[in-house]
């Protein structure tokens, strides 16, 4: 495998309006004949991207200055605890709580959630490594680039951002649904009815995009203005889900912790696989790497602890719904609201409801501040539109990127219902932090021109057998179901295979601040436990997956191939212009 160093510049906007220098300033789009000729080299091109790795400090210092100003420095470790918080605790806990326990788990989600809460835990540190070491806005996208190359990292990115607009859009539309609640109307006599339309699509809600627009500005204005914003919200929202705790605790029965695994360990499994979802958000926090003060100390304290927090709650919150009501009467859809109805606290729904409308606020806010500097490092690669890169000298944030990407979350949550939406979200989270922790497996034992043919060869049938193990474990959990043969051989290999990598391989490169703790096994872990929760997602789920990545490649092949390679070399250039001239300076002095 290669690397290369790049740099380059960003197009800047002309006068009042944008121009194409603004969007496809590459030597390749320059004219049709520039543009048919650079297709004509595709094949070419795609494997010198499929083959080319990113360098850290490629990363780190000339893509970045590719923005030409700096995001401002103005986040410590509390701002980035409670960012944390705010990203992952939304309405998902007060939703799918209820299915979980109803129909899956029992008393025993408390242990689906605790279960998926480790793997998210898992998952975390993976990230929290690369974060130290590679504090850009890119987050993920950034890290993929390093460790497995362009094309892998455009395809995870492009997945992620779909996913961030379509989650983005159901969460404001969520939030027109509880504001409905609390002014004790249904959720739709708020939206407005387009007949003309069609179903699914002609429930117009501009509450949604009110909220959006808010939302854009307040995180476009002032990085530390959103981190205050959102640690009052955030410490709001605990104020109130502590509320919840000890109120319904008032009205436990141990009673109902008796049948406590009415599905047994299959059914516990099924709720942890579900409830994964209320953990997603957290690699969001991520991106804000180019804006914290102290990276080492502040990321560790920061991602950690805040998912640590969220577990814990979560963990309680569930024990205190089943304590309140068997599980047999837990409602789907509305459980603690429901469930404080029931013990005669009917007042209490409307605390639930504006819990649920802080922490929806608060992940809106994460939502497109995790958007925007995601599309903000692609931008730097030319991947997509250079013009996204932009951060405005005055805020020191992505405000292009921030509006571009408040505008396609506002027009989805305007015309597109919560049904949907739903339906739309995929597996690309799941998929991204599987490739994360097979990015620090490669980060760790692969370092280029050092680690032998070999080893090289030996680590390559190490991570085939590790992700081979992973999938046919995952393959027959969706299959079968009561048989335990193949989780008993697909697990031997697994181990046997962490283990080899272990014992026999030594590791290329340490972490030179903050690293993952027992490696391989955690991220051999990580990516065994994500893989196993793809194998309970739905096939359209994979479909849906498919089709978005097909119209991905589709751009890449004809758009994003050709920009990233034209601004790769033109960087290439600049770098040995650079390297001769010192060289020159040096001879001369």
């Amino acid at each position: 495998m290669g690397s290369t160093s790049e740099g380059g510049g960003v197009a800047r906007k002309r006068g009042c309006g944008w121009t194409k220098e603004d969007f496809l300033p590459e030597e390749s789009f320059q004219s049709w004949g520039t543009y048919v000729k650079a297709l004509g080299n595709t094949t070419a091109r795609l494997k010198d991207r499929l083959l080319t790795r990113s360098l850290d400090e490629v990363e780190l210092h000339a893509v970045r200055d590719r923005s030409k100003n700096e995001m401002k420095k103005t986040l410590n470790w509390w701002d980035l605890l409670w960012f944390g918080i705010g990203a992952v605790m939304g309405s998902g806990i007060f939703v799918l709580t209820g299915e979980a326990a109803n129909e899956y788990a029992g008393p025993a989600v408390v242990l689906s959630y605790f279960i998926s809460g480790v793997s998210a835990i898992l998952s975390v540190l993976c990230y929290t490594e690369f974060a130290v070491e590679l504090p850009v806005a890119g987050g993920s996208f950034a890290y993929l680039r390093v460790e497995l190359g362009d094309f892998v990292a455009y395809v995870a990115a492009g997945n992620i951002l779909f996913e961030y607009v379509v989650a983005g859009a159901g969460v404001a539309r969520s939030w027109t649904s509880y504001f409905a609640t609390l002014c004790n109307h249904d959720p739709n006599d708020f939206r407005f009815y387009a007949s003309s339309l069609a179903e699914g699509y002609n429930r117009l809600d501009p509450i949604a995009v009110a909220v959006s627009i808010v939302v854009c500005v307040l995180a476009s204005l002032s990085m530390k203005g959103s981190s205050r914003f959102n640690s009052i919200a955030s410490i709001v929202h605990m104020v109130i889900i502590a509320f919840m705790l000890v109120a319904g605790l008032t009205k436990a029965d141990s009673a109902n912790f008796k049948d406590f695994a009415p599905f047994g360990l299959r059914g516990i499994l099924k709720a942890s696989s579900m409830l994964f979802f209320a953990y997603v958000g957290f690699d969001g926090t991520t991106t804000l790497g180019e804006e914290i003060k102290k990276p080492a100390r502040d990321i560790p304290i920061g991602l950690i602890g805040s998912m640590s927090l969220v577990m814990i709650v979560y963990c309680l919150l569930a024990a205190t719904l089943v304590l309140m009501q068997p599980y047999a009467q837990i409602d789907v859809d509305a459980p603690y609201s429901v469930a404080f109805s029931a013990v005669g606290m009917d007042w209490a729904k409307y605390i639930v409801a504006f819990g649920a409308l802080k922490g929806m606020t608060t992940v809106l806010l994460a939502n497109i501040i995790g958007q925007a500097r995601y599309f903000t490092h692609i931008g730097r690669t030319h991947m997509a539109p250079p013009f996204l890169a932009t951060i405005n000298k005055k805020t020191g944030t992505p405000v292009n990127a921030t509006v571009f990407m408040t505008i396609a979350n506002s027009v989805i949550a305007f015309f597109t219902s919560l049904d949907v939406l739903a339906n739309l979200l995929s597996i690309s989270t799941l998929f991204i932090f599987s490739l994360v922790a097979l990015a620090l497996l490669v980060r760790r034992y692969y370092v280029s021109g050092e680690t032998s043919d070999s080893d090289r060869n030996k680590f390559i049938g190490f991570l085939v057998l590790i992700l081979g193990s992973s999938i046919s474990m995952a393959v027959y959990w969706a299959v079968s179901e009561h048989g335990w043969i193949g989780y008993i051989v697909g697990g031997a290999v697994w181990f046997l295979a962490t283990l080899g990598l272990h014992v026999t391989m030594k590791q290329g490169r340490k972490p030179k601040i903050w690293g993952a703790p027992i490696v391989p096994w955690l991220p051999s872990a990580s990516i065994a436990i994500n893989v196993f929760i793809l194998g309970s997602m739905d096939g359209s789920s994979f479909a849906r997956f498919a089709v978005w990545t097909g119209i991905l490649l589709v751009y890449y092949l004809f758009v994003g191939l050709h920009a990233s390679y034209d601004a790769a070399k033109v960087a290439q250039k600049e770098v040995q212009v650079s390297q001769a001239t010192s060289m020159e300076a040096g001879i001369a002095s």
